[in-house]
């Protein structure tokens, strides 16, 4: 370093001042990376889900292009100043750029990447990878050259130059971590903040481009190039919509949008999808009609485990689109009702677009699970009903054996707990592993299944319910749906073959469990 140092020529006057613009350059262009790997997660949320294989994906990709970028950008390093300043603005302006194509790109590489019949796990890597990659690459060659820079201005104290450039950069990444997850996506959401990071990559470029006192041919170069490049990003950008948000709202943890389901449901009727997956369907003038076999079925188990009473206290974990909460509102208005939903902004949704008033029912925004160990320990509940969900899988937090003995204390002695599952209808190892889990826990439990959404394969949705005694009837109907127990004898033998674990607290692999799902989402 000290040798590179003595062949570049740099001026006494200025050093503090491009110290300090090394400093800033580097903090700004560290906390771009971070906050587009933070808003990476949410962009392809609505494709892909938002699982342990998502964020694998988004984390490898953008490691990987920092890494490469940041051997690029060592091999960028020797040379004048004002070279260095040149590189740096050409490779800013490339960071803005792929930045921004993310925006149109997602749209139309999603479908040529996505629903094929290859490996469901290396479809969201190669669809992350087109997305992320090369954005993180760019942003990655910065730091070895300024880095080099900020030792040409300390050349008696190289070690000390370098270990405040990696400081910073470091920083940088804190920040920009901190603004992605607590202001950008809660106030401007993901797509305006792929923007804010676009330009603020192209304010670095113009700082540079200006230090690097560019010819006027190579300033209109890099000019024409950045108009170029915006209208790459517009053109598509403006035919696919690029600039209007996927969500109708984007919360601090989902995309949630509400779909018109009047046709499919031959009333008016509205559908929650959250990320990209249906929670909820709620009929606007009948709010015990119940489109969603599995709350349906929940509300028939209702007055068969508790011999018809309508005073009873009921625990909701998760609210969704509050589809039974308010179906109970009506049917049992003595019922008292306490619903954990996490989101704010779900209750908020389901108030404003699916005619939930939630008058009466005691809502709380925080983790089921931690709310439950706050309450009373003489609280009780007759009914608890599972329905908290991260893309297509229940929280592991939520599913495992110690949880299990959690809500086994809670319910009262002729109470039950119904738990939806999402899994396979051929090969659901989640669901054996979930009952094998239980089973540790409850003297009864039980899987319902509807015959009919079974018939179709790929994905099925499945009722888990237990409790200290058994549901009566092995057979249950409404107006709309059918259901059955799936017996123990045929059950009970898959499981053993299956060779599923308990889950717990410290071992619960859903995501791999459920990799069979993940392969007929896609």
């Amino acid at each position: 370093m000290q040798h590179a140092a003595a062949q570049v020529s740099v001026p006494d006057r200025g050093r503090g001042l491009r110290r300090f613009g090394y400093a800033v350059a580097l903090l700004v262009s560290s906390a771009g990376g971070l906050v587009l790997e933070i808003v990476a997660g949410r962009m392809i949320a609505p494709y892909v889900g938002m699982s342990l294989y998502t964020w694998t994906a988004v984390i490898a990709v953008v490691l990987a292009g920092f890494s490469a970028g940041h051997w690029i950008g060592g091999m960028l390093t020797e040379g004048s100043l004002r070279a260095c300043y040149r590189r740096l603005a050409w490779l800013l302006l490339a960071a803005a750029a792929s930045a921004g194509a993310c925006l149109p790109l997602i749209r139309l590489i999603s479908p040529l990447v996505l629903g094929g019949d290859g490996d469901p796990l290396v479809s969201i890597v190669v669809f992350t990878g087109l997305l992320f990659f090369l954005p993180s690459l760019f942003v990655g060659t910065v730091s070895p050259i300024l880095t080099r820079l900020a030792v040409l201005e300390l050349p008696q104290r190289p070690g000390v130059a370098i270990g405040q450039m990696f400081a910073l950069g470091a920083v940088g990444s804190i920040a920009g971590t901190l603004l992605a997850g607590y202001l950008f996506l809660s106030w401007i959401g993901s797509t305006w903040t792929v923007v804010a990071v676009a330009a603020s990559y192209l304010a670095l470029t113009a700082g540079f481009a200006f230090a690097a006192r560019l010819r006027a041919r190579e300033a209109a170069a890099l000019a024409a190039a950045a108009g170029a490049a915006l209208l790459a990003v517009l053109v598509p950008g403006q035919r696919l919509a690029a600039l209007t948000p996927p969500c109708l709202v984007e919360s601090d943890y989902y995309c949630l949008n509400a779909v018109d389901f009047t046709a499919q449901a031959g009333r008016p009727a509205t559908l929650m999808v959250i990320d990209h997956m249906a929670h909820g369907i709620n009929d606007r003038d009948d709010p015990t009609a119940l489109h969603s076999s599995y709350i349906d079925l929940i509300d028939a188990l209702v007055p068969v485990r508790l011999a018809g009473a309508e005073a009873f206290e009921a625990l909701f974990l998760g609210g969704g689109a509050y589809t039974l909460p308010r179906a109970w509102q009506a049917r049992y208005p003595q019922a008292g009702q306490l619903v954990y939903e996490i989101d704010p902004q779900v209750t908020a949704l389901a108030e404003a677009r699916f005619w939930f008033d939630p008058t009466g029912i005691d809502i709380r925004h925080e983790d089921g699970r931690l709310g439950l160990e706050r309450l009373p320990a003489t609280r009780q509940f007759d009914v608890v009903v599972g329905d908290a969900f991260h893309d297509f899988a229940a929280p592991p937090h939520l599913v495992t054996r110690e949880f299990a003995a959690l809500l086994r204390a809670r319910l009262s002695p002729g109470g039950f707990y119904a738990q939806n599952v999402i899994d396979s209808a051929e090969d659901p190892h989640f669901l054996y592993a979930f009952v094998k889990t239980l089973r540790r826990v409850f003297a009864h439990v039980e899987v319902w299944v509807d015959l009919e959404q079974l018939r179709g394969g790929g994905r099925g949705t499945y009722l888990v319910v237990a409790g200290a005694e058994a549901t009566p009837q092995d057979r249950l109907a409404s107006p709309r749906h059918s259901w059955v127990i799936w017996p123990d004898s045929i059950l009970t033998p898959r499981i053993a073959a299956a060779d599923v674990p308990v889950l717990r607290d410290d071992y619960a692999p859903v995501a791999r469990l459920m990799r069979r799902v993940l392969e007929d989402d896609l």
